[in-house]
């Protein structure tokens, strides 16, 4: 699953890379799921920036090699770039994953937290986090009667009896 992954990135790939700069590629990547094409307009519209911040954005991205654009067209990304944007994607969802139905975190706070943790978390934390999603998931019953347990915790401030 998610652990071969990790292990494939490159570090160059991401260190060279801002955190903005990873959004821009993310925000590609994201919108080229649901659409066979990323024009210049939505990828600003996706991350509330202004076009030519997009353009400057690009052009470095395009620099780097991660990504093609035509003038005035559309944007795509390279075989290099959509392996490191599905790297950014991948860790933004385990990320909010966790923060999400194990720890109960609120939809859009566990949004923008991921989106801050994934810039910032090292691989060796992520891949820990990885592995007891991946663990959780392999055994539903422990999952269900910890995140219960953890519920009541939560709701009454000491741990339930059994």
């Amino acid at each position: 699953m998610m652990d071969k992954e990790l292990k494939k990135e490159k570090n160059k790939e991401t260190d060279i890379l801002s955190h903005c700069l990873e959004d821009y590629l993310e925000g590609i990547y994201i919108i080229n799921i649901g659409k066979k094409v990323v024009r210049v307009k939505e990828l600003a519209e996706f991350l509330k920036v202004k076009t030519p911040s997009v353009v400057d954005a690009v052009s470095k991205l395009e620099k780097r090699g991660l990504v093609n654009h035509e003038k005035y067209g559309y944007l795509s990304l390279s075989r290099e770039g959509i392996s490191v944007a599905k790297s950014i994607y991948n860790k933004h969802e385990y990320i909010y994953k966790f923060l999400n139905e194990v720890l109960g975190v609120d939809e859009d706070n566990s949004e923008k937290d991921a989106c801050g943790i994934e810039h910032h978390i090292s691989k060796a934390t992520l891949n820990k986090i990885v592995k007891f999603m991946n663990f959780i998931e392999k055994d539903p019953e422990t999952y269900l009667e910890l995140i219960g347990r953890y519920k009541q915790y939560m709701g009454i401030g000491d741990l339930p009896k059994r």
